[in-house]
């Protein structure tokens, strides 16, 4: 008998009679879970659905990663397991759905391009470190890279953020989570130099309460917004002669999957990056596969 086949069987026919399902969609959910279903009973051993934690079903979705399904067949695997959790707290099979905390991949729908460390580099190595919006803007560019910080994120920095005697930025991230972010020797140094030598000469005292403890200024003396962001990461990359699409999210990408091909751990990277969700990381070894691939198929005699 296959495993959970009753709470299966009661399911399917709740999705096909009162949900409406199609019957493709029907099939499709059904190959899901059936997989699924097996890995809960033989490789954790369950069963009982109140024993399924969230542990369980992200070890399932790794298992899934690895492999290399679409990003749209894994967010498929995670809709059906959380409409069956969720059927399986209203018909009394578990007191708690564990996948209620599993987030769709919303922004796994393909690979994101990323920027190599050169490129980087070369962009930062544009602007002006003699002039005080250069100086500013340098110190911008390193915290994206070096910290992997959103565009909305850094625009939100303020002075007491810095805990720059322990090496770390604390970030206030999406729903007020704040999470600490190594910052790094040259973001460091960068954002001090920006700080102590330049700093002052952005405040407007009309404006000073409104940005008064705010990291990084407008020549007006205000916040800069998120279109200034972009408009200074483009600048740059155009100066550099880079013909990517460069924007600020990109330099994101790139701080996760440079980490991740140098061989840091997965769960750190979603520390740092502030992901609720391991699989929204785990994109970035799917970029990292890639390359894999590539140099497979040029370098293996039977490739």
């Amino acid at each position: 008998m296959k495993p959970f086949s009753t709470e299966l069987k009661r399911y399917l026919q709740f999705i096909k009679v009162e949900k409406g399902l199609a019957k493709n969609s029907v099939v499709s959910y059904e190959n899901d879970l059936e997989r699924y279903l097996l890995f809960l009973r033989r490789e954790c051993r369950l069963n009982d659905l109140g024993g399924v934690t969230l542990q369980h079903i992200e070890q399932f979705l790794n298992e899934l990663t690895e492999l290399e399904l679409s990003p749209g067949t894994i967010a498929r695997n995670i809709s059906s397991i959380r409409s069956f959790h969720e059927f399986a707290v209203v018909e009394n099979f578990s007191e708690a759905n564990p996948a209620e905390l599993v987030d769709l991949p919303k922004k796994a729908q393909t690979l994101p391009e990323v920027l190599s460390a050169d490129e980087v580099i070369q962009i930062i190595d544009t602007t002006d470190r003699t002039d005080d919006a250069g100086i500013r803007d340098a110190a911008i560019l390193e915290t994206l890279y070096a910290t992997g910080m959103r565009v909305s994120e850094l625009t939100g920095l303020e002075l007491d953020n810095l805990y720059f005697e322990i090496g770390f930025i604390r970030v206030v991230g999406k729903g007020n989570k704040e999470r600490l972010v190594p910052v790094g020797g040259m973001a460091q140094s960068a954002i001090e130099h920006y700080t102590e030598s330049v700093r002052e000469r952005f405040i407007n005292p009309k404006k000073r309460s409104k940005a008064e403890n705010k990291l990084f200024l407008n020549q007006r003396g205000g916040p800069l917004s998120r279109m200034s962001i972009w408009n200074i990461v483009n600048k740059y990359a155009e100066k550099a002669g880079i013909e990517k699409n460069v924007y600020p999210h990109i330099f994101r990408h790139s701080f996760a999957t440079h980490l991740l091909e140098g061989g840091a751990d997965l769960r750190a990277v979603q520390e740092m990056l502030g992901h609720s969700s391991i699989i929204t990381t785990e994109i970035y070894t799917h970029v990292d596969r890639s390359l894999l691939h590539q140099v497979h198929k040029e370098f293996h005699p039977r490739a």
